[in-house]
């Protein structure tokens, strides 16, 4: 008989097929999921045009669907630590491109708002568990960057979003758009069988022969069998008991959570406002739908490749340097985006701007991951973006009245640098000693 330290053959792992094979789910999903969101951005000046609606009134659908996303954030995160993270995932999914869809069919804002409000739901529960499961499985040298990676497909999404627009509105109008969100119900029955339950779910609820399963395709050759014992490496039992957010404040993890809520704050309240207002910001300083939708696809592909850079930086120099340096980068970019120079220089300071901005919180998001032991990983991943979803609501309509108010260029980009600092500031205070990796442990049998 063995014992198998489940955590330490997780970490010491090469990558394989089994790791690709979670990669490749996690992945179509946060595309679907960054397509639903970006896709908003996409088709609001139809809406408006259609509607007869204010900015302030158009900005508000995208607050709907970011107030959705803050309770499905904060609900389904602690549901799936205690329920296992394939289920929330897979009905999180199934909400979103539900309601997707059927906003398609509204006839008006009321009824367009609700719906993107309930897939909102959807799309918030679905981010926390994917990070969770991919930092759950990765090898420990991959992980930021396998995080990165996953996360990188949520801005390709808004790609796939901006080109899509390109060709749908002119063509078929706005709702074919909003209808495309459906495409993941076909792939349901794929991602049922590919996608695997969470380690901590089959260690708890013992379920031995479904563990010994994935780690047989975790590590071909381990030969494991339900004969062996396997254990998990835990934090202390007494400090784990109760409601799983109160974990998020102790063992000195107090400052760092409130750190990593503000820096959310602040990176979602530049992601979600730059996603649904640059076209229109650039619109109004004098460009034509169409390119302005160009610097929508351009924002979102540096994000995927600040994203993944960024990953690998951080699995290198450590998290806490990469995401400062990132943010300020931010800061001196958006700014010198206000000045409107010359095109060229335009969409290489976009690009940058979405390397630094999006792809920021996407390596933030693979930060948090690795902070929060993983019995409470979901929870605080997933409060950490449910928090942060409140900047999310804040900016669209924050953004809709600036535009509303016909301010200058320099102030409308002004409103997305600033908070790119406040963000630096918070992420430099995060006490990288009281992290996940340096937390007093011990082994645990749990089956």
């Amino acid at each position: 008989m063995r014992t198998i330290q489940v955590s330490e053959m997780i970490d010491e792992q090469k990558f394989n097929r089994f790791h690709l094979q979670i990669l490749l789910c996690c992945i179509f999903i946060i595309i679907c999921d960054g397509y639903d969101m970006f896709m908003l951005g996409t088709i609001l000046p139809s809406l408006m045009a259609e509607w007869r609606i204010t900015a302030v009134e158009a900005g508000l659908f995208s607050s709907y669907a970011l107030f959705g996303m803050m309770i499905g954030a904060l609900v389904f995160g602690p549901l799936a630590d205690k329920f296992g993270r394939k289920k929330v995932i897979l009905i999180c999914t199934v909400i979103f491109s539900v309601f997707t869809f059927t906003s398609g069919f509204a006839d008006d804002p009321t009824s367009f708002g609700i719906q993107r409000f309930i897939a909102g739901l959807g799309l918030g529960g679905v981010m926390p568990n994917l990070i969770a499961i991919i930092t759950e499985y990765s090898p420990k040298k991959l992980r930021s960057t396998l995080v990165a990676i996953m996360f990188s497909g949520h801005a390709l999404g808004g790609v796939v979003a901006s080109l899509g627009a390109m060709y749908l509105i002119p063509n078929f109008g706005w709702r074919a758009v909003v209808w495309l969100g459906a495409l993941p119900l076909i792939f349901m029955p794929i991602l049922y069988k590919l996608l695997p339950e969470s380690i901590n779910y089959f260690m708890t609820k013992n379920k031995k022969s479904k563990l010994v399963s994935v780690l047989n395709q975790i590590k071909a050759d381990g030969q494991f069998t339900i004969k062996n014992h396997y254990v998990l490496q835990e934090q202390l039992k007494s400090e784990m008991k109760g409601f799983p957010v109160k974990q998020l404040f102790k063992n000195g993890r107090t400052l760092s959570t409130l750190m990593f809520w503000i820096a959310f704050f602040m990176c979602l309240f530049v992601m979600y406002g730059l996603s649904t207002w640059l076209p229109k910001i650039m619109g109004g300083a004098g460009y034509e739908l169409g390119s302005s939708l160009t610097f929508l696809v351009v924002l979102n592909l540096g994000a995927v490749f600040g994203a993944i850079v960024g990953g690998k930086l951080a699995d290198r120099y450590g998290s806490k340097r990469i995401l400062v340096s990132f943010l300020v980068i931010g800061f001196i970019t958006l700014t010198m985006l206000s000045f409107k120079p010359s095109m060229i220089m335009l969409y290489i300071l976009i690009a940058i701007a979405g390397g630094t901005t999006t792809g920021t919180q996407i390596v933030t998001n693979a930060y948090v991951s690795q902070y929060y032991p993983n019995e409470i990983r979901s929870t605080g991943v997933g409060w950490a973006l449910g928090i942060g979803r409140i900047g999310g609501i804040l900016a669209p309509t924050f953004c809709g009245a600036l535009l509303d108010m016909k301010l200058s260029l320099q102030v409308n980009f002004l409103a997305f640098a600033i908070p790119c600092i406040i963000a630096a500031m918070a992420i430099w205070f995060i006490q990288d000693n009281f992290s996940n990796m340096t937390v007093n442990r011990q082994e645990k049998k749990l089956i």
